[in-house]
């Protein structure tokens, strides 16, 4: 029994709870100190939902993409490049022929990112570091830096202004991501793959796993999801903007590993994600609240975050 006992302890990992606990303890000191600022209304509480949607959304894929040992910085910037591709074809061709263009730009941007990565053998940081800067550029060029706005309210309501059945959209679509995300993770062998690639890719392709095509898929995968989110921010705001998602890739990676996710690969979930993401999303609401200045906000923002993750390497 002892034996037993033992063993069952040497299978428990307390940094797979890091995130829980910690997520508890963040909402449990807002909802006390600001509970007469209206922290724990209805209206704030789906308000921060809807404002970490596009984060969660990508969070999921940047899941598959740092389980496999990988990492995307161009995520902010092809949110920026999808919305204004997205818009700019509403504008000339139709809502159809929009959603499509926004969803190649990610595709064309994730094949460049994991082709590169997977069979030209170029570290992941640096193709995407590169990526960055091109989407952010060509966003930039195309637009000259203008607004695009989106007038037509079918694809507004359906991408972040409407609901879909009783659920915001916004909502609606993180939580179909969430679903599809930690399905694929834990359920199917695709999600086993990726987390045996992160973990020892030398092994894991001795195991019989194509560990390139892993790689590239979990990027392609990403540019496309995070093409997702610009539309999604695009149908939000009415509008495609190349400044859509600055910053983005920094709240994503944080969310993912905030959640529990190895940098180093090999070890991921989709839920922790989901809560690293709301946990942000709450840290930025509450300090709102408080009235901290945007400076101050950040500041404690990577205060909270390195203490988080020295917490789960610990």
């Amino acid at each position: 029994m002892t034996s037993f006992l033992a063993a069952r302890r040497g299978h428990f990992d307390w940094r797979d709870y890091v995130i829980y606990v910690g997520f508890a303890f963040v909402f449990v000191f807002f909802a006390i100190s600001l509970g007469d600022q209206g922290f724990l209304t209805q209206r704030n509480l789906e308000n921060i939902i809807r404002q970490t949607a596009t984060i969660t959304v990508m969070a999921v894929a940047m899941t598959f993409v740092i389980g496999a040992a990988q990492i995307d910085l161009s995520v902010g910037s092809v949110v920026g490049l999808a919305s204004v591709t997205t818009a700019m074809a509403i504008a000339n061709f139709g809502v159809i022929p929009g959603i499509l263009a926004g969803l190649l730009t990610g595709l064309a941007v994730g094949a460049a990112n994991g082709a590169l990565v997977a069979f030209v053998a170029i570290p992941s940081f640096l193709v995407t570091l590169g990526m960055l800067g091109i989407a952010h550029g060509s966003a930039m060029w195309i637009t000259g830096t203008a607004p695009q706005p989106i007038l037509d309210e079918s694809f507004t309501g359906l991408f972040g202004s409407g609901d879909i059945g009783p659920f915001p959209s916004l909502i609606f679509w993180s939580v179909i991501a969430v679903i599809i995300g930690h399905i694929a993770l834990r359920k199917t062998s695709y999600g086993r793959r990726v987390l045996a690639t992160g973990g020892n890719a030398v092994a894991a392709r001795f195991s019989g796993v194509d560990t390139r095509m892993i790689t590239f898929t979990v990027l392609t995968v990403m540019g496309v999801v995070a093409a997702f989110a610009g539309m999604l921010m695009a149908g939000r705001l009415q509008s495609g903007r190349f400044t859509f998602g600055e910053g983005f890739e920094l709240s994503v990676i944080a969310a993912v590993i905030l959640g529990g996710t190895s940098l180093f690969g090999g070890r991921a979930t989709v839920i922790g994600s989901l809560l690293g993401s709301l946990m942000i999303g709450l840290i930025n609401n509450g300090l709102t609240l408080m009235g901290m200045e945007s400076s101050q906000q950040q500041i404690v923002r990577g205060a909270i975050i390195i203490l988080a993750v020295a917490l789960a390497r610990r």
